[in-house]
């Protein structure tokens, strides 16, 4: 109550209810027997407390009177002669169900609403009915008409501001469709939740869900607070006192709470959901992963809408500049997932830039797009070209087709209508096998730098894991993030995941094969390339192969893909002096190891302040071999020098 006129109300009808307290309690004390505790006009603050935490009429005037003799000393007196010691000028249970009618013993329980939400607490030692009632301090200023948030919950919970167009973005999906009845049943099931129930969990998935949260705040009109995971207390006590006074902020407040479980730690999750499953309030959390609750979770799906819908938003956004990109803004449209808001603020970017429209806008949306994903994988700067490439024709013309399928998905998959019976299949999936070196990861840069696209390195090694379901929530986090832009993602090591399908002999066996399935799944499903690499071809399940678009084969390189590596290794700036490729050719390396050698002999010559020779390369091989464990072949290198 910041507004001073309701402050000022509040106060005098404040002043008013005190005398009349005061005039009811002496008669009652004097042996009246009035029925009637009734006061002409309740305060606004204590009103609206008692109607927000649904309070009876006897929780309400015992809350009153617990509160009175701090907002009037008349009331200190009036309780020490009801005692008959002047050193107890204090409110005890058992004299406030002997003054007070229609006494309800449930109201002083430790489950009971004005002890779970801790608007009283009993002081001293003894019975409860002789204990002293003592009103919350936060409760005491918020009936007095000075209500703000409990200083006790602001190291874990933090007040979000919700922007007014919250919900501009899905005004149409919010009169009709699937997000209207998702919203609707959520807020018909939180206004039907009795005060001491469970309300519901709401699971927002997609990127930036919390655009969502705050639209379905919006809806529903509540505020919205953060609770930060991590920060919970690790003691469950201070859990559980944390859980009440957050339970009674939301209901005075009108809040519900969001939580984002994206990078949530394992550990953590079995103590959140703990503190989420008994919590009596509106939960919505994001993240790509579902946390182990017992309690129901309604699920909202991020409306990202139509390519239709984008590449209005895009039109709209770029005005007149809009007629110069007719050709060039689809793409844009279907590559990029993005909301209304981000579209209208990145084309205000670009016409500000001083790049070519065209490029600033692709380069802006790369790098909005890319920001969930960069925590989740590693991302390479592609600046390799076809030329850098020496494959076999065969494995050229495969990658050309995949770079072909990425560029005209659009026009097949839904100009065509090839999507038109569901997204299984559509995901473009490659498979690059060979040995190290032999330039699988480089084939990856030439498509990225091509489409320009992202490409993102994802270690299926370190997204395994021995706990079941681990592996698919953290495969899940990727594909999740990695759809906002469709950026290549390249999975390394395949065979650390793409094994030989084992017998299921235990539940590990089962939930092994089930990983398998998911990332299929997920990939098949993705809209973006996805590039698996493996050493050993012949230990992934042909049943696996099957299920994947492309298989490009990188083989180690004969002596005159060898020779034509070396005439490319070199950049044109570096100094050399009589290199003979034919004789560095004879050496039996892979591109990867060629490039090693070929690095190393340069800083060995600029070490000494010379050009690059065959001295150095000479020197640089030794090191390289010594590194593979293996002995230099003297009748390869033995006329180099």
């Amino acid at each position: 109550m910041s507004d001073r006129r309701e402050f000022a109300k509040n106060h005098r009808v404040l002043t008013q209810a005190l005398d009349e307290l005061v005039h009811f309690l002496r008669l009652r004390l004097q042996g009246n027997s009035i029925q009637q505790t009734t006061f002409l006009e309740t305060p606004p603050a204590l009103a609206r407390l008692a109607e927000r935490l649904n309070l009876t009429r006897f929780e309400q005037v015992l809350l009153f009177l617990a509160a009175a003799p701090d907002l009037d000393a008349r009331f200190k007196q009036i309780f020490a002669e009801a005692h008959g010691d002047a050193a107890k000028p204090w409110l005890t249970f058992g004299l406030a169900l002997d003054c007070l009618p229609d006494p309800e013993w449930r109201a002083i329980t430790p489950v009971g609403r004005l002890r779970r939400w801790q608007l009283l607490e009993l002081v001293g030692m003894g019975s409860a009915l002789d204990a002293r009632v003592v009103v919350d301090e936060t409760i005491l200023h918020h009936i007095a008409g000075l209500s703000y948030p409990d200083p006790r919950i602001e190291p874990w919970f933090r007040q979000e501001t919700i922007p007014e167009d919250a919900c501009s973005e899905w005004s149409d999906s919010l009169q009709n469709g699937e997000m209207a009845t998702s919203i609707a049943a959520i807020s018909a099931e939180w206004q039907n939740s009795p005060s001491l129930a469970l309300s519901p969990v709401v699971r927002v998935k997609g990127v930036d869900g919390f655009r969502l949260v705050h639209c379905l705040a919006s809806q529903l009109g509540l505020k919205v607070y953060r609770l930060f995971s991590y920060a919970l207390p690790e003691i469950q006590p201070e859990r559980e006192t944390l859980a009440r006074l957050w339970e009674r902020e939301a209901l005075l407040r009108g809040a519900l709470l969001w939580v984002d479980v994206e990078y949530m730690a394992s550990e953590e999750e079995s103590r959140f959901a703990d503190f989420i499953d008994r919590l009596q309030s509106l939960i919505v959390f994001t993240g790509s992963h579902a946390l182990p609750l017992r309690r129901t979770q309604h699920q909202i799906a991020l409306p990202i809408g139509s390519v239709e819908t984008r590449l209005s938003a895009w039109q709209k956004s770029l005005g007149a500049n809009a007629t110069k990109l007719d050709c060039y803004l689809p793409s844009i449209a279907e590559q990029f997932h993005l909301s209304g808001a981000t579209i209208g603020r990145l084309a205000e970017q670009a016409m500000n830039s001083q790049q070519p429209l065209e490029e600033a806008l692709w380069s802006a949306c790369r790098l909005e797009a890319r920001h969930g994903l960069d925590q989740l994988a590693v991302r390479i700067e592609s600046h390799a070209r076809w030329d850098d490439l020496v494959l076999p024709e065969a494995s050229i013309t495969s990658l050309r087709t995949i770079a072909a399928q990425v560029r005209q998905r659009s026009k097949v998959y839904r100009e065509w209508g090839f999507a038109e019976n569901g997204d299984r299949g559509l995901g473009i999936a490659a498979l690059f096998s060979g040995g190290s070196g032999t330039g699988k990861t480089l084939a990856a840069e030439v498509l990225a730098n091509e489409l320009q696209l992202d490409l993102f390195r994802v270690d299926l090694a370190a997204l395994v894991s021995k706990f079941i379901g681990e592996t698919e929530k953290n495969l899940a986090k990727v594909f999740d993030a990695a759809e906002v832009s469709g950026a290549i993602l390249l999975f390394d090591e395949a065979d650390a995941l793409f094994g030989k399908r084992s017998e299921v002999r235990d539940s590990h066996d089962r939930y092994a094969n089930l990983e398998v399935s998911y990332l299929l799944q997920r990939i098949e499903t993705y809209r973006g390339l996805a590039i698996l690499t493996t050493n050993l071809k012949q230990s992934i399940d042909t049943a696996f192969q099957r299920r994947i678009r492309f298989v490009v084969h990188f083989p180690f390189p004969d002596v005159e893909a060898r020779s034509a590596i070396w005439q490319r290794i070199f950049p044109v700036r570096t100094p050399t002096l009589a290199l003979d490729v034919s004789k560095l050719a004879r050496l039996s390396l892979s591109g990867g190891h060629i490039r090693n050698l070929a690095l190393n002999a340069a800083f060995l010559a600029a070490d000494e302040g010379d050009v690059v020779s065959m001295r150095h390369l000479h020197s640089a091989a030794e090191t390289e071999f010594a590194k593979l464990e293996k002995p230099l072949p003297g009748n390869e290198v033995g006329d180099w020098i």
